[in-house]
């Protein structure tokens, strides 16, 4: 909606009209008579999971001070529709990281193409192992593993990391994992199983379910560096990957195409 054209249909406090109210009244009465989705079937394969956390002030960002800000901008009361205004860093809540947050000169939000957002994706699970270290990676060893149990990574695939982190989302200090020092542990993804899978599986992109693809106690970020610097995207801050196949499932990656991103906030769901 263009906000100065309905300013000029809004010039004064309780602009809705009876007949529009009673009409959209109507319609919420109507909508919440409709019938519940019908449930999937006992057994059935075919499963639709959303990965997204809900955007709110009190999502923890990656160091404090980062989160997000919001405010009403205007009301239907005073004019006659409803807005916010938000403050908010590209990245924030569930997100990508696009080239161009680590790579001069890298592709942007708005450069990542839709078919790229759409891709296999391979659940590779350290969990028990995260729960014992927080340090931890997923390693080589872990994706050949993978593949031992269930199937080839396919080429062009996202592989996402479930480490069980989310667990810890609404504790910012354990989901930092932050120490005395002010180190962060969380479990990532090793540069050299970044650089395999780019090499040996040309996977399109990698996804976490903590703060950041390389482990929290990095300093250097090389796996963003591998990524990034390969032309790929991350995604971080997954949710609910234990809903998720390890395998035969895809996932969509609804980017917003913020000009000039380094990344942004992404609707993130996954169907098989």
């Amino acid at each position: 909606m263009c906000t100065t054209h309905a300013a000029q249909h809004s010039t004064k406090a309780g602009a809705v009209t009876r007949r529009a109210a009673l009409f959209g009244g109507a319609l919420v009465a109507a909508g919440a008579a409709l019938p519940a989705a019908p449930a999937q079937a006992s057994g059935s394969r075919r499963g639709l999971a959303d990965l997204t956390y809900p955007l709110t002030t009190a999502f923890l960002a990656f160091a404090p001070g980062e989160e997000a800000a919001r405010r009403t901008y205007v009301t239907i009361e005073d004019n006659g529709y409803y807005m916010q205004e938000w403050r908010i860093l590209e990245h924030y809540g569930t997100h990508v990281d696009a080239p161009g947050h680590f790579v001069a000169g890298g592709r942007l939000a708005t450069d990542i193409r839709i078919d790229e957002l759409v891709a296999p994706v391979v659940v590779v699970d350290i969990a028990r192992r995260a729960a014992r270290d927080p340090d931890t990676t997923v390693t080589v060893d872990d994706l050949l593993a993978y593949e031992r149990r269930y199937e080839r990574i396919p080429r062009g695939a996202a592989v996402f990391m479930y480490s069980g982190w989310g667990a810890k989302v609404g504790d910012p200090d354990a989901y930092r994992g932050t120490d005395a020092a002010g180190t962060l542990h969380f479990p990532g993804f090793s540069a050299d199983a970044c650089e395999w899978l780019l090499r040996r599986r040309g996977i399109r992109s990698l996804g976490v379910d903590t703060l950041s693809i390389d482990p929290g106690v990095s300093a250097t970020f090389d796996t963003h560096l591998v990524l990034l610097g390969a032309d790929r995207y991350g995604v971080e801050n997954v949710a609910d990957l234990h809903r998720v196949p390890k395998h035969g499932a895809t996932v969509m990656v609804g980017l917003i195409p913020y000009e000039g991103g380094s990344g942004g906030q992404a609707r993130v769901f996954a169907t098989w």
